[in-house]
């Protein structure tokens, strides 16, 4: 009982080490994760390239989104197909995806989304002039949806066909994206190209609004470069630079990551900007996720080495999750119904977060 007592100890001490900016509120009380490492289980016939982006269903099963061009010659024979499957054991349950008929397949796959209905949303981020090898010359300005079995449903722009920010027919080059079934429309974090969240109807694809950080109308600055500015004016820039991750609340609100300007934003659903929360000081907001419980307690925000841990209505940094063996931020992460984190960390792998339950409450 000692031993496990002083174990505990480890975990809630991991956990919480590095709070900064605000300290933890009297009387509350904080996530606590330990690092899974038999998680996944990848059959030994594949090999996963950079994992992109982590999804959840409604069974808890996690989603994958990895990159298979992006193994070495040597092991492409033996690439997974970019969608895979497990459950939160870790075990392997199916895998699909690739060039089809009917569709566009992204050629460097980036984000992945299931919603409310059990559709699977993915799109890529390539861009023509990006160099890397075995990719084709094109951008990636197209949003796809199938069934869980790989059927595809509707594709929402096309392949090198951006006009722009102004476009309400194509995205360019979209990061990640998610439902909000009240109003079955989906939120595009659009992204590498653009610089915009843009809504769509969940079932038509039709367009229905846009906006760029703070509210303000989106400006084209297309270029492949990821630029990251050392220091900032504040409030930062007024047009987003890479829109990596969105999230929507269910009250509705909107969680917007500017990657390179290091700062979540938060928007009403129609837009409107309600506050941000910025940290120059590290490479912050790499990703975002909201808590499992009921109210959404916690924002969860990729930066640094770990992923800190955000009131999402205050947008006041309470503490972090760097629990021993965490591969890092993350370049995307997805929590499931249990509060357990996944992350999908490109060149790092994947790895599971166990939620271990809350720290005891400061006195």
């Amino acid at each position: 009982m000692r031993q496990n007592r002083v174990v505990w100890a480890a975990f809630i001490a991991v956990a919480l080490v590095g709070a900064v900016d605000a300290a933890e509120p009297k009387g509350s009380s904080l996530p606590i994760y330990e690092v899974d490492h038999a998680w996944p289980k990848v059959p030994p016939r594949w090999k996963l390239g950079d994992a992109s982006s982590v999804a959840i269903d409604a069974q808890d099963n996690v989603w994958v989104l990895h990159r298979p061009r992006t193994l070495k010659p040597d092991q492409a024979a033996m690439a997974a197909p970019p969608v895979i499957v497990f459950d939160t054991a870790g075990n392997y349950i199916k895998a699909w995806g690739g060039a089809g008929n009917g569709y566009e397949w992204p050629e460097r796959e980036h984000g992945i989304h299931i919603d409310s209905k059990g559709f699977v949303w993915l799109g890529g981020n390539s861009c023509p002039t990006n160099g890397l090898p075995g990719l084709k010359p094109v951008a990636d300005d197209q949003l796809l949806k199938f069934t869980q079995d790989g059927k595809f449903v509707m594709q929402i722009g096309h392949s090198n066909q951006s006009k722009g920010n102004a476009d309400t027919l194509n995205l360019h080059r979209p990061a990640d994206a998610w439902v909000y079934p009240p109003t079955n429309e989906i939120f595009v974090a659009d992204g590498y190209g653009n610089h915009r969240v843009v809504v769509f109807d969940a079932d038509s694809g039709k367009f229905k609004r846009m906006w760029g950080a703070f509210g303000n109308r989106p400006v084209d600055d297309d270029h492949c470069q990821i630029v990251t500015p050392s220091s900032f004016a504040d409030p930062g820039p007024q047009q987003f630079s890479v829109v990596h991750a969105i999230r929507v609340a269910k009250d509705g609100t909107v969680y917007v990551a500017d990657r390179e300007y290091r700062r979540v934003q938060m928007f009403s659903k129609d837009g409107k900007f309600l506050k941000q929360l910025v940290r120059t000081d590290i490479a912050f907001a790499r990703d975002l996720a909201l808590s499992a419980d009921p109210g959404q307690r916690f924002l969860y925000v990729g930066g640094g080495n770990s992923i800190f841990i955000v009131d999402p209505k205050t947008l006041q940094i309470a503490g972090n999750i760097q629990p021993t063996g965490i591969i890092g931020a993350g370049h995307q992460i997805a929590v499931d119904s249990k509060g357990n984190i996944y992350i999908a960390q490109t060149t790092a792998g994947l790895q599971k977060l166990t939620f271990k339950g809350m720290s005891p409450a400061s006195r």
